[in-house]
């Protein structure tokens, strides 16, 4: 099971909204295990803003968690919604979602989410291209991996459309990559482990986001698993 620590902080909301961090040609790193968990429209509900357009609409990246027995009542996504489950189990009225499931729902969809246990949650909302209509729902344990052309790398391809893919990726411990150049920019989420490059050291909870033309040569002393997007902004 993939987990995340959950740092009990006193909420906080900011009666001005200004937009969090869509400047897509600026580096951003953020340890998400220091930062302070907002309360959503639901009780119970709670998140941690990574990239957001506006205060309850538009594109938005998010750590969320949902305490035990909390739920959203039915709502749709305009341009589609995008979960990883971290920890836990999240549900909604067409399944059970462990930890370790990717989910895709398309635009104009909707659902009523939930967790009876309490979840952690990555989540991406309204930014799928055009086009984009698959929905998906994986059990990454049970998924099959393929070596990567870079010795000490693997990786899980999840979804892809266009030049947008989204995959799992895991650096053996003692990896050292050769430079990897990311020419549709990078988003990482790291699960497990760490790693380095020339820029600072990143660990369990850290998100990263760099743009287009970016690259970095990681290496990593104890293997790191990282939910990793590219090509999407």
């Amino acid at each position: 099971m993939y987990s995340i620590g959950a740092n009990t902080m006193n909420p906080r909301s900011d009666a001005s909204f200004k937009p969090i961090n869509m400047d897509r040609d600026q580096r951003v790193v953020i340890n998400t295990l220091t930062e302070n968990w907002i309360p959503s429209p639901a009780s119970g509900v709670w998140r941690i803003p990574l990239e957001r357009e506006a205060e309850e609409s538009g594109q938005v990246t998010s750590i969320v968690r949902y305490e035990p027995e909390t739920s959203f009542s039915v709502h749709f996504h305009p341009n589609g919604e995008e979960i990883f489950v971290v920890s836990g189990v999240f549900e909604d009225e067409f399944g059970r979602y462990p930890a370790g499931t990717y989910l895709r729902n398309p635009a104009q969809t909707q659902h009523a989410p939930a967790s009876q246990n309490g979840c952690v949650l990555y989540v991406k909302l309204n930014m799928f291209a055009e086009g984009d209509l698959e929905t998906l729902r994986i059990d990454t344990h049970n998924a099959r991996w393929q070596p990567s052309h870079d010795e000490g790398q693997s990786v899980l391809p999840l979804h892809g459309f266009g030049a947008d893919k989204t995959l799992l990726v895991q650096w053996q411990a003692g990896a050292s990559l050769p430079e990897q150049i990311y020419e549709g920019g990078l988003e990482m989420y790291i699960l497990a482990g760490s790693f380095q490059d020339e820029w600072g050291t990143y660990r369990q909870g850290f998100w990263l986001r760099t743009p287009p033309g970016s690259y970095h040569h990681p290496s990593t002393q104890e293997g790191c698993l990282m939910l990793f997007k590219t090509g999407h902004f």
